[in-house]
């Protein structure tokens, strides 16, 4: 558990709105459809709560995971959304990992930290501690973290587990033992020609040495790497 301190004032760099679903690739696909499609607010409203294409039980199951993908997707260009429309299952759970990358830094910098200290320190497990260790350095860069109730802690490591899971990056959101990743050519050529820097490099963890064709990345901002503590 992260002690809670006093702050105001400080840039908010985590949230923790991503408990609300991991990769969701089925109702993905049919929010990707609705965003190519541009229809208006009362369209949208007819397929989510009234036609349900989100094949919830109740409306407001649908409108929170509605929200969620909405929010993830919409930056994102119109050929990553064909991908999640159209692509196959590999190509379109690649293409939401990267959505869900750029949208929360909290999924993103826990791949880019701790994964990729697993991978150059030759660990190929993950475990609950390495969540909690993550949430301590993250806390030093954005204290609202500490505002965050344990059972939130919580459900965020088993959501941001069950991404990995779900993407292949673990074998399991239970055992957690790291399998390594290449990003299909679909989904990498669509990062680099929209020159999503951050998330190619959280997405290509399980590969040290790769960089963007053309260029270097960006400079990390967010948790710092410190050694790990004994």
């Amino acid at each position: 558990m992260v002690a809670s301190v006093k702050h105001s004032g400080h840039p908010k760099i985590y949230r923790g709105d991503i408990v609300a679903g991991s990769l969701l690739v089925q109702e993905s696909r049919q929010i990707a459809r609705l965003l190519l499609s541009g229809v208006d607010d009362d369209a949208w409203h007819q397929a989510i709560v009234v036609d349900n294409v989100l094949q919830k039980r109740s409306p407001v199951t649908a409108k929170r995971q509605d929200r969620l993908i909405k929010n993830r997707l919409r930056p994102m260009s119109s050929d990553l959304l064909r991908l999640v429309e159209r692509g196959t299952s590999d190509i379109a759970t690649q293409a939401l990992l990267a959505a869900a990358v750029k949208n929360s830094r909290l999924l993103g910098d826990f791949m880019d930290n701790t994964l990729r200290e697993h991978w150059l320190t030759f660990k190929r497990e993950l475990s609950a501690k390495d969540w909690d260790y993550y949430l301590e350095i993250c806390a030093q860069v954005d204290p609202v973290v500490t505002d965050w109730a344990e059972v939130t802690v919580k459900k965020l490591r088993q959501v941001i587990f069950r991404i990995l899971a779900e993407a292949k990056y673990v074998d399991g959101s239970r055992s957690l033992r790291l399998l390594p990743v290449s990003i299909v050519p679909e989904v990498r050529s669509c990062l680099i020609r929209d020159s999503e820097d951050y998330v190619l490099r959280c997405m290509e963890v399980t590969q040290p040495g790769l960089s963007r064709e053309g260029g270097g990345t960006e400079e990390k901002v967010g948790c710092p790497h410190p050694e790990r503590r004994l």
